[in-house]
């Protein structure tokens, strides 16, 4: 069924919403989705909002199980495992791919987001570095899109980062000097890929993103293995 143009807005403002509630944690991972309650916080029918539902299952940001309906994913420690590893794998061959075909204007803005980056870390601290929605994650997303390869970039931006901000909830960001020197590092393995795409060296950008995220898939690794309660999902009403 191929909807009108004004019910297709109203079903992708719908996505927009669910999905920010989803990946700001306001739904926890396993909540499950009360089609009554969304209805009543977004002020909209129930049609749009299962049919938002239904897109955001199609990006495996809601699961349905029988006989209990629909649920934000809950990722296993074995799942945000297998993520990153297939993070690893895309975007270490789009930086491959961003060194043969990024522009010189498009290298440059690399460059200024990353002493945006370090900026935050100064002003900031690890949080400034770490946390949604930076310039690490704006780094992250020009290389991808400088690979000129739409399918990775897709894949990457669209399906794989949200999975990962999920990953990111089931985290809590504890400021040690282990953490601090963790961002200090990141700094240095940034400037390293930017200068090999700066290079137009494809072997060492390939190389030097896969380190990267290796390094940083252990720590993350390590911390959810720690055993860290979760961050308390922040419960939507019709008063928010």
């Amino acid at each position: 069924m191929t909807l009108q143009p004004a019910s297709r807005a109203l079903v992708d403002e719908t996505v927009t919403l669910l999905e920010q509630a989803i990946l700001t944690g306001k739904l926890g991972p396993g909540e499950k989705l009360s089609e009554q309650a969304l209805s009543s916080q977004f002020g909209i029918s129930r049609g749009p909002l299962r049919e938002a539902i239904r897109t955001l299952e199609g990006r495996r940001l809601v699961e349905r199980t029988p006989f209990s309906g629909a649920r934000v994913v809950d990722l296993s420690v074995d799942d945000i495992e297998q993520l990153l590893f297939t993070r690893e794998a895309l975007e270490g061959m789009a930086c491959r791919q961003a060194a043969e075909n990024m522009t010189l204007h498009e290298t440059r803005r690399l460059r200024a987001s990353l002493a945006e980056l370090e900026k935050r870390f100064r002003e900031e601290g690890p949080g400034g570095v770490f946390r949604d929605g930076t310039a690490d994650n704006d780094l992250h997303v020009q290389i991808a899109q400088g690979s000129r390869n739409r399918w990775l970039s897709n894949i990457i931006c669209r399906e794989l980062y949200p999975l990962l901000r999920i990953c990111r909830l089931q985290t809590t960001m504890t400021v040690t000097a282990r953490a601090k020197d963790r961002a200090k590092a990141v700094h240095r393995e940034h400037d390293a890929i930017i200068a090999a795409i700066e290079q137009r060296d494809p072997d060492a950008a390939e190389r030097l993103m896969r380190a990267h995220l290796a390094a940083s898939r252990a720590g993350l690794m390590a911390q959810l293995r720690q055993g860290r309660p979760r961050p308390r999902a922040v419960k939507l009403s019709s008063e928010a």
